[in-house]
């Protein structure tokens, strides 16, 4: 199949659930983050149906101003891919590609040192269950970037259950008001942030590592960045800047990491190039928390991905934005198997 006979469709009727494919690894996902820039705290919230497996994965992770981060992620059983409602957290469409509804109710871990979330059973027994709630609007202050792949006769392209991530995706920079409440504290939020929507097979182990950007400095001024690898392929770098009220695919991009100790993300700068212009982007990881995904294959082997998120603050010129640096790294012998492990190596 040739990339470019392929054309993304942007369809509001995608904003809604689709019938699973047989693929027993069939994914359908909603992410929301959104951050407020003059409080310096904010947060990611991720449900993704799983329903030929029976379940759904539901992330609620809050960054609060001090640096600690609440977080709780759940598996709870489904038996419908109808709606995005586990687990204390509901996704829904006020307005399709114009407005979500972000709400969750239920309890959150309370890290002082979020990195003791590597050891997940250790760090929910070490530290305090608070009780929270979430209900934020999100609202689109930008077109719809990526779609539904769709070949020229018609059809959309077919996708290797073994291999798959996501056969469609597409994402959204926003404004984002509500409350977050975590135990007695009470954050107002008015920020910004960016809203994705994915769906097909998907396994976290498809991709050797990523990295991945989404930022925002003005309603009308925001950036996201990837950079994927896959195995035995050169690693893709894509993403776009949101200037002028249109997105402007982004064609170069590299990205410079440095590291602690553990491989962990503690700043980054990031050059990008899209046909108009070229940016130099800066990062400081505020806080951070690894995640892990773990998988069994039928003959028995573990598979072991990492999943670093690092609520950062962002500079561009004379901007100054907020965002995410989620790095995605697969497991390899006990060590991540993506290229900045060492401090100063560029993707």
């Amino acid at each position: 199949m040739d990339l470019e006979d392929v054309r993304l469709v942007a369809d509001p009727v995608d904003e809604y659930n689709h019938e699973p494919d047989p693929a027993p690894n069939y994914n359908e996902s909603m992410y929301v983050n959104a951050f407020d820039h003059e409080g310096g705290f904010g947060g990611w919230f991720r449900l993704g149906n799983r329903v030929n497996e029976g379940y759904a994965e539901m992330s609620c992770c809050v960054h609060l101003p001090d640096g600690r981060v609440a977080f709780m992620f759940d598996r709870p059983a489904i038996d419908t891919n109808e709606v995005f409602d586990a687990g204390g957290m509901r996704i829904e469409v006020i307005e399709p590609f114009a407005h979500l509804r972000v709400t969750y109710e239920g309890r959150l871990c309370l890290l002082d040192d979020p990195t003791e979330m590597a050891e997940p059973r250790r760090a929910f027994r070490t530290n305090s269950l608070v009780d929270a709630a979430v209900e934020l609007d999100v609202r689109g202050v930008s077109p719809i970037l990526g779609g539904r792949p769709v070949l020229p006769d018609g059809s959309e392209p077919t996708v290797d259950a073994e291999q798959g991530f996501a056969r469609a995706h597409y994402e959204q920079h926003c404004r984002v008001t509500g409350t977050i409440r975590v135990g007695d504290e009470v954050l107002p939020l008015d920020g910004l942030g960016l809203r994705d929507k994915s769906w097909g097979p998907r396994y976290w182990q498809s991709i050797g590592w990523y990295r991945w950007l989404p930022m925002n400095f003005t309603t009308d001024f925001a950036v996201v960045v990837s950079v994927i690898d896959r195995p035995g392929r050169e690693p893709r770098q894509g993403g776009a800047v949101l200037s002028g009220g249109r997105y402007h695919p982004i064609r170069r991009a590299r990205i410079r990491s440095d590291v602690d100790g553990d491989g962990y993300q503690r700043a980054l700068v990031a050059e990008i190039a899209t046909d108009a212009d070229e940016y130099r982007i800066e990062g400081e990881v505020v806080s951070l928390i690894p995640l892990r995904n773990r998988r069994r294959t039928p003959d028995g082997a573990e598979l072991l991905t990492r999943i670093t998120e690092g609520m950062t603050r962002y500079r561009c010129g004379e901007l100054t934005g907020w965002g995410m640096s989620e790095y995605l790294d697969q497991i390899v012998d006990g060590s991540p198997v993506g290229p900045d492990i060492r401090e100063g190596v560029w993707t």
